[in-house]
């Protein structure tokens, strides 16, 4: 992480005084100390980062106690109808694991039988209300830029009094509005901590944001250098500011980010597809930031290549889709992704391993697990451990390759801006 944290906590206490069940932080808590089962005399000085409280968080919701498994990741796709069970399992192997607005004609029997989520409203009387399919529900779509904010907010503490007892959670995405100069920054605040799940959606790589003047990213919750406008980093920074409106109250929720598949401008002149490269980085370096979900928005509206639903125009077009190298590369980060989970739903612990980088730093089954990105620009980087990785080498993850490790540090080549390495290190 870039940022420092409002609050840390000793790792030490937990080693002095020990941590029985009841200790241990409930669902959407600042937890007073990290989870018995991460902790071990390696990490006495280093300290856990607050969090909402990982994958348990879920288990407070009852049509939700699904999510709480270690293994799982929420992945959704924004407006891909379903329609066959062919359709739900090309979704499922491209590493979706939900729905969030679908045609209202739709079976919820398809997505039972395929195990598939759905987070949104009642779209017939095929959709089971107490199915563990149907987890969440919506407060609505970027409400923060169509109502002034105290109408927004009164119809959204509306929704959420209707869904009380539904054990659902209720799940909310906002505009760049909520980390912008824009709102009154209580506005702000309570729009990020109304619901029990928040999102942002800011498609820095596709829309004409970073060429606007005077520019305006430097007035965010976690500013945004001019410099480093249109790159992976800037994801990470919108959801960094997410977070730093969310802890205002004491309690983290799970914060996701949208990423487009293709394509996040509409109403305006066409500025780039997003490629390959830079969907992996900006869900990467989301997730370096504590993203707790991703969610694609799957359609295209400017330039050549249009679609209301890239992700089944590139099952039906196959590679013939002008869109299908993006699709295809969303599908292998994705599941990137779900392979790393039980690491990605550990508690981050905090260091700094060097100028110029972006990390995450996890422990997990006698193993330290570094995300590293950089700070928007390519080069090679240096990463300095703390005292408790001991290890000699470090695997890089997925890549086929170990780095030796000397005098507590090592060295690698970040080829791009949206280049990212996870490392493997024995503790």
């Amino acid at each position: 992480m870039r940022r420092v944290w409002t609050v840390v906590w000793a790792i030490t206490s937990l080693l002095v005084f020990g941590c029985s069940p009841q200790d241990e932080p409930g669902p959407g808590s600042a937890p007073e100390s990290a989870p018995s089962h991460e902790a071990s005399s390696h990490d006495a000085s280093l300290e856990y980062l607050p969090w909402e409280g990982g994958p348990e968080y879920w288990s407070q919701f009852e049509n939700a106690t699904q999510w709480s498994d270690p293994s799982f990741f929420p992945i959704g796709i924004w407006h891909n109808s379903v329609s066959s069970d062919a359709e739900a399992q090309w979704d499922k192997s491209h590493g979706i694991t939900f729905y969030a607005e679908m045609w209202e004609g739709t079976d919820f029997a398809l997505l039972e039988r395929n195990e598939m989520y759905w987070v949104g409203g009642k779209l017939n009387d095929t959709f089971d209300e107490s199915s563990p399919y149907w987890p969440g529900v919506s407060l609505d779509d970027e409400v923060d830029g169509r109502y002034d904010p105290s109408e927004g907010i009164a119809y959204q503490e509306d929704l959420k009094a209707q869904y009380a007892d539904s054990g659902k959670f209720a799940f909310a995405n906002y505009t760049q509005l909520v980390i912008g100069s824009d709102m009154d920054v209580t506005d702000q605040e309570r729009y990020v901590n109304m619901p029990d799940a928040v999102s942002l959606d800011m498609y820095w790589y596709t829309i004409p944001f970073c060429d606007w003047r005077p520019y305006r990213g430097d007035l965010y919750a976690d500013p945004v250098p001019e410099s480093t406008c249109r790159t992976a980093s800037s994801y990470g920074k919108a959801l960094n500011g997410l977070t730093i409106r969310d802890e205002v109250d004491g309690q983290l929720q799970p914060r996701w980010i949208f990423v487009e598949n293709l394509n996040g401008l509409s109403g305006q002149d066409h500025v780039a597809y997003i490629t390959g490269d830079q969907i992996k980085g900006a869900a990467m370096n989301s997730i370096i930031n504590e993203a707790r979900g991703l969610v694609w928005f799957n359609q295209s509206f400017t330039g050549p290549c249009e679609s209301s639903a890239a992700l089944r125009d590139a099952q039906v077009q196959g590679a013939d889709f002008c869109g299908y190298e993006q699709i295809e590369a969303m599908g292998e980060v994705n599941t990137f992704v779900h392979s790393l989970a039980p690491i990605i739903n550990t508690q981050s612990l905090g260091w700094t391993f060097g100028e110029g980088l972006d990390t995450m730093l996890k422990f997990h089954d006698g193993s330290a697990y570094i995300f590293a990105m950089t700070d928007g620009a390519a080069g090679t980087r240096a990463l300095a451990l703390p005292a408790e990785i001991t290890g000699e080498s470090a695997e890089v993850v997925g890549e086929d390759r170990t780095i030796s490790v000397q005098d507590g540090s090592f060295t690698d080549d970040f080829a791009t801006e949206s280049s990212y390495h996870v490392y493997k290190i024995d503790l």
